[in-house]
């Protein structure tokens, strides 16, 4: 394999290279030191001896993401990285060019399209170069199709395929100081699209329109903090009305109404690396049971931000925020988890179930792990008080104390907006 960016010679598809090495440009700078990748790829590699592993072929956005530092862009190709007892290397598709080489920790292979499943030829490329006989494979069953592992399967007869997923996951739950840093960078950032969106607010403003305005504000603190990685993903869930019962829901044409309950919902994206904002406000004076119900769900939040700490397990916290739930008759009205991982996450990739605070995770809190504390009841519509009540605060838990990173304030002192 070589890099020839200007052919000449060739005339016909079939001389075309199956594979290409396209160290185009150089190497740029990372989201991370040289070091944290290879304590990274260490903790793999026991994964790897504990399991008897060959190799590893990560597939997924969060396991190449995490490893690499190379986040793909699939439109319906495959990608991976794969792991040896000595290095690594991306195997990313020609469309980007030199690009993932440029973008990431360790080597890269480049397959071409000029031939079906040249994909899965560059795999075994990759381990025959390395002098790898392929025995037992890691591979990430939790976001692996069928149809691509039956393939590699098939590219390498003999060999067994063994799930990584759930020991990478737990890898991943345990952040370093330097993905602390980032994700403390992204907390600030929240907090500067929430204040945007918040300065927004008005009666006759569409959701998306104030989406839109939080989103701008990130995007330009993200390129000025991080000015050496691609900018990309970040967004806004700015929901009103009856918009707001559901925490995933997009921005609408809706315009906003006096008396309207709404929810602000930033998501900076610092290098593939997910923080949140989520605040529930009122344009104008909330009614009654408005505020009551408010009240509650803020009286749950604080709470939970106090029963964070290390050593706490995350299912004995949701069942304690269930009983304040209970004595208002509110359980029902619950929406989702108390709270989640944080790290190499978006919303269509990254998910560290492992470490949510639910009624079904038997997870002991430790240094190092990154938590959110993010209780909602939704109000049906055409019921007193209708809509979603969300709050949401992230929290970096320490030796022996617990840091929240998130800023902008909660409840009604502070998110009612002057009609």
């Amino acid at each position: 394999m070589s890099v020839d960016l200007n052919p000449t010679s060739v005339t016909d598809v079939a001389e075309l290279e199956r594979l290409k090495v396209l160290h185009n440009g150089t190497k740029g700078q990372l989201t991370f030191s040289d070091a944290e990748f290879e304590r990274r790829l260490s903790g793999l590699r026991q994964i790897m001896s504990a399991k008897g592993l060959d190799a590893v072929i990560l597939t997924s956005y969060h396991g190449i993401k995490y490893y690499s530092d190379f986040l793909y862009t699939t439109f319906g190709r495959n990608y991976a990285l794969v792991v040896t007892a000595d290095d690594s290397v991306t195997i990313t598709a020609n469309i980007d060019a030199g690009m993932p080489w440029r973008t990431s920790y360790g080597e890269n292979i480049v397959y071409t399209d000029w031939r079906r499943d040249n994909f899965f030829f560059g795999l075994q490329e990759a381990l025959r170069q390395r002098g790898v006989k392929a025995t037992r494979l890691g591979v990430e069953d939790d976001a692996l199709p069928t149809l691509v592992r039956e393939k590699i399967a098939a590219a390498f007869p003999g060999a067994e395929l063994l799930d990584v997923s759930q020991d990478a996951m737990r890898q991943r739950m345990f952040k370093s100081a330097e993905e602390i840093e980032v994700i403390k960078h992204g907390a600030r950032i929240g907090d500067l699209g929430g204040e945007a969106i918040r300065n927004a607010i008005r009666e006759g403003i569409t959701e998306y329109e104030v989406a839109l305005i939080g989103t701008e504000a990130m995007v330009h603190e993200i390129a000025k903090t991080f000015p050496h990685r691609e900018v990309r993903d970040t967004w806004v869930w700015f929901q009103s009305g009856i918009n707001t019962d559901g925490a995933h829901n997009w921005a609408t044409t809706r315009k906003l109404e006096k008396g309207d309950i709404l929810s602000l919902n930033c998501f900076p994206m610092t290098s593939g690396y997910y923080t949140a904002l989520e605040r529930t406000l009122f344009l104008g004076q909330p009614d009654e049971e408005s505020l009551r119900l408010w009240n509650i769900n803020v009286e749950v939040h604080r709470r939970g931000l106090e029963l964070i700490k290390p050593g706490a397990v995350c299912k004995d916290i949701a069942a304690e925020l269930n009983e304040i739930y209970i004595g208002y008759g509110l359980l029902a009205n619950r929406t989702f988890g108390y709270g989640h991982s944080f790290g190499v996450l978006s919303h269509y990739y990254g998910r560290e179930a492992g470490l949510e605070l639910r009624e079904d995770i038997d997870t002991v809190l430790e240094p190092g792990m990154v938590v959110s504390m993010e209780p909602m009841i939704t109000v049906a519509d055409g019921l007193p008080g209708a809509g979603g009540y969300r709050e949401h605060d992230i929290l970096v838990i320490g030796e022996d104390s617990v840091e929240n990173i998130t800023k902008f304030g909660f409840g009604p002192e502070h998110n009612i907006v002057e009609a």
